[in-house]
């Protein structure tokens, strides 16, 4: 258990099983192999395959069952998804996703189709599967999650792990009590990248850290241009269930600037680009720093574009972490929108900062990488060139996925579960809840209560639909 687990309190809550994705199930005829003959209840053997389900196959599921193609001991085992398809070539996914494009990647990859659902519960009741891989929109996270984890199914969720802080913590709790292998998408932190970021910075590379700039030019108008709900009502695609794609927040008619991707950008379905890039960007000084070791931290933002409807075009976003663990106390400041931090002193004349990356600044030197925690660099690099790297003393991991699987299968822990990933997701998203109360929150992390705004509180915990809460 990691520290964080050790020292965060987390509410016992019942949890309401709740049917989000509905319909009847469309099945094909498909080998798999039961688990049970495999490793027995509850359990997968070393040598035996993992059979997997994916629920959600828009863009980045079908971009994860893509990569699980790639991998060995794992098979698809079913789908479920509430869109038949949609066009997704306006957006860097390209192409189509949906229930019948990652079908048909199904049938080409095995030369048969595999079971297809439409309401989770059903698939999670009636097919024989080890694990789940999880990329729905952020609003349907936590619901979908507690429900896989209380059939104790292995679980991959894409990031961030929910949209809120509150829904954060319950399934945290939730899959400690499962006992199951669960990992975060935050592929970089499967990377050799940021184990070099965190050896470096515990060898002194730079001395104390005192301050993070982390960035994307990214923002939500990336996503769309509205600032308030659209007055058009345009009739539901076909073969996309609405309705049971809200729950569980309260209902709303129908537009594209909702679904498909466009929902990053809605405070209802979303988390905005904090909660779409920091799990990534911000991931090396998570770790690094130990921050999760601090018991309370102070945030404040600002912004341009955010409103009570939609997430911010461009903000800067400002945690002041307390001593902990031994290390002294950092400022880390989020970027995005088009917003950049100052350029490094020590940075070279004709090199670039990127347009995602991370700034460490010591009290020696510093530190410059590019998002998703990749090459990291002491800058200039003369003084890369002279550094004596110290011995690598962090376990390395073979890939993200094929971490998660080989957990699955037994085969120690994964890099990002859910002890590390909560927490992570946590002290990102508390971003959001200082943007929207608009003042400089104290935030007491164990109790998971702002202090000093009483009012800031309501952003923590959402707002469900009656009889949908957690």
């Amino acid at each position: 258990m990691s520290d964080a687990a050790r020292n965060t309190s987390y509410p016992e809550n019942g949890i309401t099983r709740r049917t989000l994705l509905g319909g009847a199930a469309a099945t094909a005829a498909f080998a798999v192999v039961p688990h049970q003959v495999l490793g027995g209840q509850g359990g997968t053997a070393p040598s035996g395959k993992v059979n997997v389900a994916i629920i959600g196959t828009g863009g980045q599921g079908i971009v994860n069952m893509k990569q699980l193609f790639n991998e060995p001991n794992v098979r698809i085992a079913a789908l479920c998804d509430l869109n038949e398809e949609s066009d997704y070539s306006m957006f860097y996914y390209g192409g189509t996703a949906g229930l019948k494009p990652a079908t048909e990647l199904v049938r080409q990859k095995y030369g048969q189709a595999c079971p297809t659902y439409r309401d989770y519960n059903q698939m999670l009741d009636k097919e024989d599967i080890d694990a789940v891989l999880l990329a729905t929109p952020d609003h349907s996270h936590a619901l979908i999650s507690l429900a896989v984890l209380a059939k104790k199914k292995h679980l991959y969720c894409e990031k961030p792990l929910c949209r809120t802080v509150y829904e954060t913590r319950v399934v945290t709790e939730a899959a400690r009590r499962a006992g199951v292998a669960t990992q975060l998408g935050n592929f970089g932190h499967s990377s050799e990248d940021i184990r070099l970021t965190c050896e470096w910075i515990w060898d002194g590379a730079i001395g104390d850290v005192r301050a993070v700039h982390a960035w994307t030019s990214t923002g939500a108008r990336r996503w769309t241009n509205l600032t308030e709900r659209p007055k058009e009502t345009p009739p539901v695609p076909a073969g996309f269930d609405w309705e049971r794609w809200l729950e569980p927040v309260p209902p709303r008619p129908y537009h594209p600037d909702y679904a498909p991707v466009r929902w990053r950008s809605w405070w209802q379905f979303g988390s905005g680009t904090i909660g779409d890039f920091a799990c990534h960007h911000l991931d090396p000084a998570f770790w690094a720093l130990k921050l999760d070791r601090a018991e309370r931290f102070q945030v404040e933002a600002s912004s341009y574009g955010t409103t009570e409807e939609v997430c911010p075009a461009a903000s800067l976003i400002y945690f002041h972490v307390p001593a902990r663990a031994g290390m002294t106390p950092v400022q880390i400041t989020w970027y995005e929108g088009g917003l950049m931090p100052p350029r490094p002193v020590e940075l070279e004349a004709g090199r670039n900062v990127e347009d995602n990356g991370i700034l460490f600044i010591g009290t020696k030197g510093a530190i410059l990488g590019e998002g998703w925690g990749r090459s990291p660099r002491l800058i200039p690099e003369t003084k890369m060139k002279a550094y004596r790297r110290p011995a690598k003393t962090l376990p390395r991991v073979a890939g993200h996925h094929r971490n998660w699987l080989d957990a699955c299968r037994g085969k120690g822990r994964p890099s990002t579960h859910f002890d590390y990933a909560g927490p992570l997701t946590e002290f990102v998203l508390m971003g959001n809840v200082a943007l929207r109360a608009g003042k400089k929150l104290d935030f007491d992390w164990k109790k998971m209560t702002v202090t000093n705004v009483p009012d800031a509180n309501r952003f923590i915990k959402p707002d469900y639909r009656p009889g949908r809460s957690i």
